[in-house]
C-alpha cells in the first residue's frame, strides 16, 4: 500500500470517528434526556440537556471531519482546486461551529473572558474565623 492509499485510509478512519462521535453524542443526549424525564424535571430541562449535549457532540464531530478533509486534501490530493474546496469547507464548518457555540452557550465567545473578569473574587478568610488561629 502506497503513501496516498495509507493517508486515504487514515482520513476515512478520522471521518468514521467523527460520525461515531455524532451518533454517540445523540445517544448520550437521549439517555440523559430520559433520565431527566424520569426525575420529572420537565420538558424544558429535557430540551436544554439534549440541545447542550448533542450540540457539543456536533462540535466535536465537525472537528474530526475537518481534520479528515485536511488529511485527504494535503496528503492525498494536493491540487490547487482541492485546496480551494478545502478552504471553503473549513470556512463553512468553522461558521457552523461558531454558530453552534453561540447557540449552546447563549453568548459570544469573547464574552466568556469578560464575564470571567467581572465575577467577584471569593472573600478571603481572615484569622478571626472559627477553627483558625
Amino acid at each position: 500500500m502506497g503513501f496516498e492509499q495509507t493517508m486515504d485510509v487514515i482520513a476515512r478512519g478520522v471521518e468514521i470517528i467523527g460520525i461515531v462521535t455524532l451518533v454517540l453524542g445523540l445517544a448520550a443526549a437521549l439517555v440523559r434526556a430520559a433520565l431527566v424525564l424520569t426525575r420529572g424535571q420537565g420538558v424544558e430541562e429535557v430540551y436544554r440537556i439534549v440541545r447542550m449535549v448533542f450540540g457539543r457532540s456536533i462540535l466535536l464531530g465537525l472537528e474530526f471531519l475537518v481534520a479528515a478533509d485536511i488529511i485527504r486534501t494535503v496528503a492525498v490530493q494536493p491540487s490547487l482546486e482541492n485546496v480551494a474546496v478545502l478552504g471553503l469547507i473549513v470556512l463553512i464548518r468553522t461558521f457552523l461551529s461558531f454558530s453552534l457555540e453561540v447557540e449552546i452557550d447563549g453568548r459570544w465567545p469573547w464574552q466568556h473572558a469578560v464575564l470571567g473578569r467581572t465575577t467577584p473574587l471569593p472573600a478571603s478568610r481572615n484569622s478571626s474565623e472559627p477553627g483558625e488561629e
